[in-house]
C-alpha cells in the first residue's frame, strides 16, 4: 500500500479499525438507512460491475452483492484490515458471490477498468488528497459509469454526534475547528467544496441533495456506549478516559428525550452525491 494516506492507515488499522470491527453490528444498524438512500440514488442492477470505496465491515458491499446478483461483480476496497477481516468473514458466512475484498487505497491503487459504477458509504471523506482520489476512481469507471456516495453535513446539523460531546463541556477545553479541507468526518460538509472536487476530477453531471433522517436503533444504554467509542465523545475519552464515569450520566440524560418505545433515534444531516464518467 502507498504512503499517500499514511496517517490514515495507521488510525484505520491501530485505533478506529479495531473498534469499528468490535461494533460492527451496533454501527451498521445505525448508518445503514444512509447507506440506502445513497444506493437507491446510485441504483446498481443486475449484472453491473461495481466498486465500493471504504467498504469497512462490508455491510454495503453485501447488498451491492444482492443488488447486482450472481452475474454482477462488486469489489470492496478499504486500507483497515481489522474491518476487512470482518467483511471477508461475513460474505463466506452469507455465500455471497461476485464479491471480493481488496486491502487498498481509492487514492493510488490501481483500480480494475470498466466499472459500471463506485459507491461509498462515508468512506471517501479521509484521502489525503481528494482530486487525485476521484481522479482515479473516475478512471475506473467506463464511459457513462456512474458515482453515487453518503456523506456528512456539518457536525453543527448531527445532533446525534454533537449533543453527546456537548456534555464534555466544562470538562475539557472546546475542541480547535478541523483545518478546513482536512481529512476527516467533516470534510465533505462544504457542498461547493465537494462539487470543485468532483468537477476538477473530471466528473460531469453532479448532484448534491440534503437529506435528513432520524438514526439509532439502539437503547439507552446500548446509545451511550457508542457514544463513549466513536465520534466526538470518543474521541475526548480516548485522550481522557478517567471523565467516563462523570460523563455517563450526563450522556444517558442528555439522549433520554430521544427514547422511542425502547430505541433511542436522533437526528442526522447527510448529503448524497451522484456524478458521471462523461460519455
Amino acid at each position: 500500500m502507498s504512503g499517500a494516506n499514511a496517517a490514515q492507515e495507521a488510525y484505520w488499522n491501530e485505533t478506529a479499525g479495531r473498534t469499528w470491527a468490535d461494533l460492527q453490528d451496533r454501527i451498521d444498524r445505525q448508518i445503514r438507512p444512509l447507506g440506502l438512500a445513497a444506493m437507491d440514488r446510485l441504483a446498481p442492477t443486475a449484472g453491473e460491475t461495481v466498486l465500493d470505496i471504504g467498504c469497512g465491515c462490508g455491510d454495503t458491499s453485501l447488498e451491492l452483492a444482492r443488488r447486482v446478483g450472481p452475474e454482477g461483480e462488486v469489489l470492496g476496497l478499504d486500507i483497515s484490515a481489522p474491518m476487512l477481516e470482518v467483511a471477508r468473514r461475513r460474505a463466506e458466512a452469507a455465500g455471497a458471490e461476485g464479491l471480493e475484498f481488496r486491502q487498498a487505497d481509492a487514492q493510488t491503487a490501481a483500480l480494475p477498468g470498466g466499472r459500471d459504477a463506485a459507491f461509498s458509504r462515508f468512506g471517501v471523506m479521509f484521502f489525503a488528497d481528494a482530486g487525485a482520489a476521484f481522479r482515479n476512481i473516475r478512471h475506473s469507471l467506463r464511459p457513462g459509469g456512474r458515482l453515487g456516495f453518503v456523506c456528512w453535513r456539518p457536525l453543527a446539523e448531527n445532533l446525534w454526534m454533537r449533543l453527546p460531546a456537548e456534555t464534555a463541556a466544562g470538562l475539557v477545553p472546546p475542541a480547535p475547528p478541523p483545518e478546513p479541507g482536512a481529512p476527516g468526518p467533516f470534510a465533505f460538509a462544504d457542498p461547493e467544496r465537494v462539487r470543485g472536487i468532483l468537477a476538477g476530477a473530471g466528473f460531469s453531471g453532479i448532484e448534491i441533495t440534503p437529506h435528513d433522517e432520524a438514526i439509532g436503533g439502539l437503547d439507552l444504554d446500548g446509545t451511550v456506549e457508542m457514544s463513549f467509542r466513536v465520534g466526538p465523545l470518543g474521541a475526548i475519552l480516548r485522550e481522557q478516559p478517567g471523565l467516563a464515569p462523570v460523563l455517563r450520566e450526563r450522556v444517558r440524560e442528555a439522549v433520554r428525550p430521544w427514547l422511542r418505545d425502547g430505541a433511542v433515534y436522533m437526528p442526522s444531516a447527510t448529503w448524497l452525491v451522484s456524478a458521471r464518467n462523461p460519455s
